[in-house]
């Protein structure tokens, strides 16, 4: 057993690019080990910005010899057939041996495959490797970049280092040719350095100023970066992926922490954080009352001989140069009202079949002022709504959003704030886009939310409208994320919102069917939401049918899915959907629809979809009743007389409760059928030779059956 070390070298490697090419490292190097049948467990990478290190413990010095056979056609078979499975296999038809199968002789292809040295499949696996290797770009270089054949990799490569315990692999790519010599530390090492083994490989490159370990790195960063700024009073403001990203750029990371002129503080702390982390990669710091400080930290690649003190300055210098263009921006959006600045909106396309961005902000401004008076979902000023809906999107054309577009709603919010505007108008500019993830805030404070909500309707009602919806993967509209803000906005402030009503104030009011269809979706989306917190989707399923048509209200659909949830776990639950699937099997079976049935007969259309008709909710109802009150023909069991009277308890008790939205209600009353349903197909023989009592029963079931529906979709539900 051996181990086995490879480093590829070349110039440097973006920093963002490393994560990627380490997973592609690994798992190039385990798809050539699987073909060639040796087993690895043990593979570390690494990456620092000139190399790629992998190393592989415990190969075996060489795979086993293995015997292949494959099963062919019947002897006196086609010449053809005989001849193809020949070709399939590599074998010649001299090589295949003939047996007995189910008494007729079959030819069979054996191959005997000796084992190999490993160093002889790695010898073959590393040009692969390098040849195969994906980048998100690449490049060909030197006078072979000529031809279109020629090597593609990230950046010229110069150097292969390939170690089978203390043998060299010997290999040769695009005119590099391995061995066990490396480079150390561009600057604080000259000359080779020659590796004896996997082993000593991190300690000679340590010795040459080089820690090939990309998590050691980041660790000395982040540990570093917050000492140098302990030292100095302050407290680092933490940034992981700064972190990352500097662990990417450097070989022998070392953090130094600078001064900048506090006369920049006027600018407001998050276009400095971002000046200095998307232009500089540096660290910002914050004093002991929270506030941000007047230094930065940056991470230098070598141990300088004066401390650092003349990359401090120079860093200093070009962050000072950063930081005077962020203030003249600054300076100058503030001479501009946001309402000035509204109206060169009106030369940005939102979309070519939706107007402008000026047209889109008219539609939010229009659906926030509703939402916060008509709706009242939030409640507020819907006069203040307006207002920061109508300038919500001014900072898209200042000078620092166009900078720095991740600044869009936070600095119309400090705009706002220094034109003097209320301050729940400048906060809802500032919020209107959260949340945006997961994990990101929710706005609460109620003019926030009417925008929110508004700008996060309008892209789905917009795009629904005109057919442009997400497929699959695709999403260029990122409706899949205004749906989730949406969710997240509606459940965090416990809103109940009609979308059918939302999209006629949106659109008009033929635009009911549109609020639907964008209610579906939302469903679909807060299916996803709640699957991922453990409730089934066919809970959801079951929950959204109300009044006989998609529940326009997400808030109502997961309200029941959670109520159906719960109560599907009782022991009332679990019994009562058996004797649910029991009842609608047999219902089916007979082809009885019940009252409901009935009506459906008597009508071309469907009665569940008419009934928010008041004219055809009456002729259903008064049909149910006549047949719940039609006297029977016969006495009935005492068990089919114990359901009745658990029907006529729990229907209104259930309806009472769904009135009320009361879903756990209703549930509960429910959970009082359970024990009667149970006796009734215990006891009772639903297809009665009488012809009366098989319809009366037949109608019992179905009476539960409704009385299920009316809580829940039982059918929906799987098992």
């Amino acid at each position: 057993m051996s181990d086995f070390l490879l480093e590829l070298r070349c110039e440097e490697i973006p920093a963002r690019m490393q994560a990627g090419a380490r997973a592609e490292l690994e798992k190039l190097f385990r798809r050539e080990m699987d073909a060639a049948g040796v087993g690895v467990d043990d593979v570390t990478v690494w990456s620092t910005p000139r190399r790629l290190a992998l190393i592989a413990r415990g190969l075996p010095d060489a795979t086993k010899a293995v015997s292949e056979e494959a099963k062919g056609p019947p002897v006196g078979a086609p010449d053809q057939a005989v001849d193809g499975f020949c070709r399939k296999n590599g074998v010649s038809r001299d090589d295949l041996e003939v047996r007995d199968v189910k008494g007729r002789e079959t030819y069979f292809a054996v191959k005997n495959i000796p084992g190999r040295a490993t160093s002889d499949l790695l010898a073959e696996a590393i040009p692969a490797i390098i040849r195969d290797f994906s980048w998100p770009k690449s490049m060909r270089w030197g006078e072979a970049s000529l031809s279109t054949e020629s090597l593609r990799w990230v950046r010229p490569l110069s150097g292969i280092v390939a170690l089978l315990g203390d043998e060299v692999v010997a290999c040769e790519v695009h005119g590099v040719t391995s061995g066990a010599v490396t480079l150390g530390h561009r600057f604080h090492h000259s000359g080779d350095i020659t590796i004896g083994n996997a082993d000593d490989y991190a300690m000679k490159l340590r010795a040459g100023h080089v820690i090939v370990d990309h998590e050691e790195r980041q660790n000395l960063i982040r540990e570093g970066a917050a000492r140098v700024a302990s030292e100095a009073g302050l407290s680092l403001v933490e940034d992981e992926g700064l972190v990352i990203e500097n662990a990417g750029l450097t070989e022998w990371p070392v953090p130094l922490l600078g001064r900048f002129d506090e006369d920049f503080l006027d600018v407001p702390p998050e276009v400095i954080q971002l000046t200095a982390r998307v232009n500089q990669k540096y660290f910002v710091c914050e004093s002991k009352d929270g506030k941000l400080a007047n230094a930065f930290i940056c991470t230098a690649n070598i141990e300088a001989e004066d401390g650092g003190a003349a990359i401090v300055d120079g860093n200093r210098k070009v962050l000072a140069a950063r930081l005077s263009d962020a203030r003249f921006f600054w300076e100058l959006d503030q001479k501009t009202p946001l309402r000035e600045h509204a109206k060169k909106l009106e030369r940005i396309t939102f979309h070519e079949k939706l107007g402008s961005v000026a047209d889109k902000v008219e539609r939010v401004a229009k659906l926030a002022a509703w939402l916060t008076s008509d709706a009242r979902a939030p409640n507020g000023d819907h006069n203040a709504a307006r207002q920061a809906a109508e300038l919500s999107k001014s900072d898209l054309v200042t000078e620092m959003v166009g900078e720095f577009p991740e600044l869009q709603g936070l600095m119309g919010g400090y705009y706002a704030e220094k034109e003097g505007l209320p301050q729940d108008v400048a906060n809802a500019i500032r919020d209107h886009y959260k949340p945006v993830g997961q994990d990101d805030e929710v706005p609460t404070a109620p003019i926030t939310v009417a925008v929110s909500l508004a700008d996060k309707l309008d892209n789905l009602f917009s795009f629904f409208n005109i057919d442009i919806l997400p497929t699959g993967s695709k999403d260029p509209f990122a409706l899949r994320r205004a749906a989730l803000g949406y969710l997240r906005l509606v459940q965090a402030n416990k809103l109940e919102l009609s979308l059918e009503q939302a999209a006629q104030a949106w659109g008009g009011l033929g635009q009911a069917k549109l609020g639907t269809r964008v209610a579906e979706f939302l469903s679909d989306r807060l299916a996803v939401q709640m699957r991922e917190e453990g409730v089934r989707h066919d809970y959801i399923a079951a929950s959204r049918e109300w009044h006989g048509h998609t529940d326009a209200r997400t808030d109502r659909i997961e309200a029941r899915a959670r109520a159906l949830a719960e109560f599907l776990k009782t022991e009332n639950g679990i019994n009562l959907l058996a004797g649910y699937k029991r009842a609608a099997n047999i219902l089916k079976k007979e082809d009885w629809h019940g009252a409901e049935g009935e009506i459906a007969r008597t009508g071309e259309e469907d009665p569940l979809a008419l009934v928010d008709d008041p004219d055809m909710k009456a002729v259903i109802d008064a049909k149910m009743e006549e047949r719940h009150n039609r006297e029977i023909a016969y006495t009935p069991e005492p068990a089919e007389k114990a359901l009745i009277d658990a029907l006529d308890t729990a229907e209104p008790q259930a309806a009472k409760a769904i009135e009320a939205e009361d879903f756990e209600g209703a549930m509960s009353a429910l959970a009082s059928l359970r024990a009667p349903i149970d006796a009734f197909f215990e006891d009772v023989t639903v297809n009665d030779p009488d012809e009366d009592k098989r319809a009366a029963r037949l109608d019992l079931l179905a009476r539960f059956r409704a009385a299920v529906h009316n809580v829940a979709d039982f059918s929906k539900i799987e098992g």
